[in-house]
């Protein structure tokens, strides 16, 4: 595992905060085995040097009835590869792409897309992510369930 210049008490708090950001200082501290300033002083410092981008509500997207997830695996045409930033820019925009990877290989981007349904990922497909200038292809892989999903970033070394 990479080096960061972290201590316990900082993975801890990490530890503590990937978990439930909502706790108190206090219980946090408790968690992590120092005082509470001391605590709060590191969740200060943990966030001025961009190990904490932010603090976010995680939502259900089933309860938000965003039922399909489907992956799309998006190749540029030769003539669209010399825009990949406008590729780029384009994916920002929609709100249904939750992430965008570029890859390396035969495909471009990797996208992980959350809709209502399979007929309303059809119209996104054909009415916006097809006609993007530079597709070539998509490739979409439509999830059926869902085996493992976190936030968390493993903060130990691997066992």
């Amino acid at each position: 595992m990479a080096t960061t210049g972290l201590g316990i008490a900082d993975r801890k708090i990490l530890a503590a905060l990937q978990e439930d950001a909502s706790r108190s200082s206090a219980e946090i501290a408790e968690l992590a085995g120092v005082s509470q300033s001391v605590c709060w002083r590191r969740i200060q410092y943990l966030k001025e040097e961009g190990y904490i981008r932010r603090q976010v509500a995680l939502l259900d997207r089933k309860r938000m009835g965003l039922n399909a997830q489907i992956f799309a695996q998006v190749k540029l045409s030769a003539h669209g590869r010399a825009n990949l930033s406008e590729f780029s820019d384009a994916i920002r925009a929609f709100p249904q792409v939750l992430e965008c990877y570029v890859l390396m290989g035969t495909v471009d981007f990797l996208l992980r897309v959350v809709i209502e349904d399979i007929e309303a990922y059809e119209r996104f497909f054909f009415e916006e992510l097809s006609r993007l200038p530079g597709v070539q292809e998509v490739n979409s892989i439509v999830a059926l369930s869902e085996i493992k999903s976190t936030t968390a970033l493993p903060l130990e070394p691997y066992r």
